[in-house]
């Protein structure tokens, strides 16, 4: 389980607080207007931004001033951040080291997660040479060959039309279906909400709701809800 635990969250004048549990598997959806605070607290669980109170466990690990790179979890941004003079076979392989001397075990791997997110054989392609959705399943597949037990994602999907934003979505949830990650999903959007999150979260007002199911969430909408959703 993912704990925020009496957090205090400070930038400038703005503050966000959260005291709240997220189960392990499935996906959660982290919802809220813009400026609400919802890639704050992904930042906090990532590690880029220390608390100025509370702690942040996961699976009962006390987190809280581990470096990013030292936590059980890998994080997906928007501008996916790929390396425009490595080919995607060398980006997909940072996942796996920095320094890419890969051994034949940890080449299998990559290339057997390039072939799950649709990428086979695609390895020698430059970052340029990739559609946007491409680029997204590349950027998927760095992510997700770290092998960690969390995937935190700030609406890395947003910037792609709606057909393959949801089939990028339809991935991501089949993905964590079958190697059992835990999920933890930032998005402005109702409808990725619906589509693949099992529960889901309102950030408002600087503070984040406990998250619940999410059809059972909009079928009877909370305040917090209902205020983001302008009902």
């Amino acid at each position: 389980m993912l704990k925020l635990e009496a957090v205090t969250l400070s930038q400038g004048s703005f503050t966000l607080r959260a005291d709240i549990g997220f189960e392990n598997r499935g996906v959660t959806a982290l919802m809220g207007a813009s400026g609400s605070g919802k890639s704050t607290l992904l930042s906090a669980v990532a590690g880029f931004l220390r608390p100025s109170a509370g702690r942040i466990t996961i699976a009962g690990q006390d987190v809280t001033d581990l470096p990013p790179g030292a936590r059980p979890l890998s994080i997906l941004f928007q501008d996916q951040n790929l390396f425009p003079h490595l080919t995607l076979a060398q980006n997909t392989g940072l996942g796996l080291r920095p320094d890419l001397r890969l051994t034949d075990d940890q080449r299998r791997t990559r290339d057997e997660m390039l072939e799950r997110v649709g990428l086979a054989g695609m390895g020698d392609r430059l970052p340029r040479d990739l559609s946007g959705g491409q680029q997204s399943r590349a950027a998927l597949a760095r992510a997700l060959v770290r092998g960690r037990p969390w995937l935190l994602l700030d609406e890395a999907f947003s910037a792609l039309g709606p057909a393959l934003r949801n089939e990028m979505l339809d991935l991501l949830r089949d993905t964590a279906m079958d190697q059992g990650l835990s999920v933890l999903m930032v998005t402005h959007d109702p409808a990725d909400a619906r589509r693949i999150a099992d529960s889901t979260a309102i950030v408002t007002d600087g503070e984040v709701t406990a998250p619940l199911p999410t059809q059972a969430l909009f079928d009877a909408p909370t305040a917090a809800l209902r205020r983001y959703l302008g009902d």
